[in-house]
């Protein structure tokens, strides 16, 4: 298929396809093309651990689609390939379905952060994770002025796919929204305030409630509705699993994971591997983000202004 977008580092890069069974990944296959890219290699998900350690240079880009894949296979495979993927500064990008998002994040553990995540991607996704991964280069040592220059053409190259993927949403009649860096700051506590799980579950229905009234998509704030939603767990005593955060935020899986990880590396979350199951992985305030929530509520009591 001849490329309709001609993305930076498509051409050049080799993509690497791992797939349950030799003949998947049509949509990855699609979306490599239509960036200009080329499959490499397209692996068996069962032979890819073999097939990636024999790899000869230059740096691929390593795309796994686990659609259909067992979870013990898919597990391990994952834990595998993540692992060398970081160890030797590979470009990664693993798409699973809603029901494998425990199970992925248990398995990549550390090296979670190094990977693009997909769940149940549509083809703007796709060809978003492909052609920032294409952008990223090869990873070499580079001079100050020349890397400088390298990330200047990356911002750019991640606009032109923002404004594709946007001109793709509009077709499907979709919208999008646009997420800035945020830092916090911790103001002097407020008096104490009281506040219960019930309360805080209170107000995710009725936020959720909006949809119904209003349509959904237009209210979105998954970084709010997720720190909404560990609070309450936080003051039950309860765990929260990633898929369980992912349907709590209230947005398409694939942009709850990535704000999942947006929020621990700015450390209001926490991710932690379920000692009793391998496959799931629970995530938490962290002790900051959580005394932040209780100086917030505090505030607002203070205001007499209520919790939305």
């Amino acid at each position: 298929m001849a490329s309709s977008f001609g993305f930076a580092g498509a051409r050049t890069t080799p993509f690497v396809l791992i797939t349950h069974g030799a003949v998947g990944g049509a949509a990855a296959q699609e979306a490599i093309a239509l960036i200009g890219g080329q499959v490499a290699a397209h692996v068996a998900l069962e032979d890819a651990v073999a097939a990636l350690d024999a790899l000869p240079p230059p740096t691929p880009v390593v795309v796994l689609d686990l659609e259909g894949a067992p979870d013990e296979l898919a597990h391990d495979v994952v834990a595998a390939v993540g692992a060398t993927a970081d160890a030797r500064a590979w470009r990664c990008i693993v798409a699973m379905s809603v029901a494998q998002i425990d199970l992925i994040i248990a398995a990549l553990d550390a090296a979670v952060d190094q990977v693009q995540l997909l769940c149940a991607p549509d083809q703007a996704e796709w060809i978003g994770a492909l052609a920032v991964a294409a952008a990223r280069g090869d990873g070499a040592v580079r001079a100050a002025d020349e890397e400088r220059e390298r990330f200047a053409r990356l911002n750019a190259e991640v606009a032109r796919i923002a404004e594709m993927i946007a001109r793709l949403a509009e077709r499907e009649g979709g919208g999008g929204g646009r997420a800035e860096d945020r830092r916090m700051t911790f103001a002097p506590a407020p008096p104490e305030a009281d506040i219960t799980a019930g309360t805080v579950r209170d107000v995710l229905r009725a936020r959720r409630l909006r949809d119904r009234f209003f349509g959904e998509g237009l209210f979105e704030d998954p970084a709010w509705d997720m720190l909404l939603d560990l609070f309450a767990a936080r003051l039950e005593g309860s765990r929260v699993s990633v898929s369980s955060l992912c349907i709590a935020a209230a947005v398409a899986p694939t942009t709850a994971l990535r704000w999942i990880g947006k929020l621990t590396a700015i450390h209001l979350l926490d991710r932690a591997p379920d000692p009793d199951d391998r496959r799931r992985a629970f995530v938490a305030l962290t002790a900051d983000a959580a005394n932040a929530m209780h100086r917030y509520v505090a505030a607002l009591a203070e205001a007499r202004l209520p919790l939305v």
